[in-house]
């Protein structure tokens, strides 16, 4: 191992020790390039690439004009499958409030008609490029972006429905087809973690070498319709995939 290189390490594991140790917490600065420099008698070059490396892992965050600083993020609890019962949708609360019901959450919505995905399509039953009713959602916790979510629905269901609305209403989409004779009765979810794309890496403002998860869930209804297929694309740091159910 080069000098350089050991120089790196010893620096990168004793910021990373200070922050693991409490040391430094949630919101204290990271000391300066140049505070590094002269307490760990390293070259600027080491203490950038040391403080990168934080950054890179999510562990730091760069605030323009102010520093460098700790951020530490409560990962958030997604437990499946009570976080689809009718009971929470049935009752007027929407899914996701159930994965942090105890933290602000703040999402972005656009809805419209798409042609739709071939993947999409296929679920629901339609040829691939049929109109379909989009759903298309941006979740940020704690001013972090920590999931995209798009959900389709056959336009015979959604058009002209409370669905086409930004803000659907008590319960949420499952609630209006419920409204509508066309309930969810089973889920299906498939999960593939992957690397994301760049535009999702844009998104979710991804520091580099961060998995994302990808959960793509079929809702459908008494008869086997899948009525809602929804994809959606989650940092792989700021969840725990919690599943829960009898034996």
């Amino acid at each position: 191992m080069s000098q350089h290189e050991a120089a790196y390490r010893r620096v990168l594991g004793a910021l990373r020790g200070l922050i693991l140790r409490g040391e430094l917490r949630e919101g204290d600065r990271l000391p300066s390039v140049r505070e590094i420099v002269a307490q760990y008698g390293v070259s600027s070059g080491t203490a950038s690439r040391a403080i990168s490396a934080l950054a890179a892992e999510g562990v730091v965050v760069a605030r323009h004009g102010s520093g460098v600083y700790v951020r530490r993020f409560r990962a958030i609890r997604r437990s499946s499958p009570g976080r689809l019962s009718r009971n929470l949708w049935g009752s007027g609360q929407r899914i996701s409030d159930a994965d942090v019901p105890e933290r602000a959450l703040v999402s972005n919505i656009e809805v419209g008609e798409t042609a739709a995905p071939e993947w999409a399509a296929e679920a629901l039953g339609i040829a691939a490029d049929s109109p379909v009713v989009f759903r298309s959602r941006r979740y940020v916790v704690d001013d972090k972006a920590v999931q995209l979510a798009t959900s389709y629905y056959p336009v015979d269901l959604a058009r002209g429905t409370r669905i086409t609305y930004t803000d659907t209403g008590p319960g949420g989409s499952y609630a209006v087809l419920a409204e509508l004779g066309h309930a969810p009765a089973s889920f299906t979810e498939y999960l593939l973690a992957r690397m994301p794309r760049p535009d999702e890496t844009a998104q979710l403002d991804l520091p580099g070498g961060t998995p994302v998860i990808e959960i793509t869930r079929h809702a459908s209804e008494v008869g086997g319709r899948c009525v809602e297929v929804n994809r959606m694309i989650l940092d792989g740091s700021a969840y725990l995939l919690d599943y829960s159910f009898s034996a």
